[in-house]
């Protein structure tokens, strides 16, 4: 099968502080991070676009027993974009002991950092993160 955005060009994107999605000729649906189809119509017909990284935060959870490898407690978040796609990834800068439901609707600006691998994945990768405006 051929992509239209491989995971490494997605990876070098974060790197370079880009966030490569895909956007839908037929349905105009934006798929973040990227996957094979469009998330919405299931269509291959896709192209790339890059977002601008902004969004509204919609749920939040604090991680006290984490994988093997991982220190906790920290925050997983999920967000809005405002193109339209929902992410999850790490909430930064937040004291997880503090956190509560005052976080919920608060702007967030998407980041990434380079996590270790671990006996799960393939090595080291860039994930999302998430900062508060």
């Amino acid at each position: 099968m051929n992509y239209t955005l491989t995971y490494d060009q997605y990876q070098q994107g974060l790197e370079q502080g880009k966030f490569l999605g895909l956007k839908c000729n037929s349905c105009n649906a934006v798929t973040f991070p990227p996957m094979a189809v469009c998330r919405e119509c299931s269509g291959s017909d896709c192209g790339v676009t890059e977002l601008k990284g902004e969004g509204t935060l919609k749920t939040f959870t604090v991680i006290r027993v984490a994988p093997e490898g991982r220190k906790p407690p920290y925050l997983v978040a999920i967000a809005e974009l405002n193109e339209g796609p929902w992410v999850l990834g790490n909430l930064e800068d937040v004291v997880p002991d503090e956190a509560d439901m005052s976080l919920i609707g608060k702007k967030v600006k998407l980041g990434s950092k380079l996590s270790p691998g671990d006996v799960y994945s393939k090595g080291d990768a860039q994930v999302i993160t998430f900062t508060l405006v």
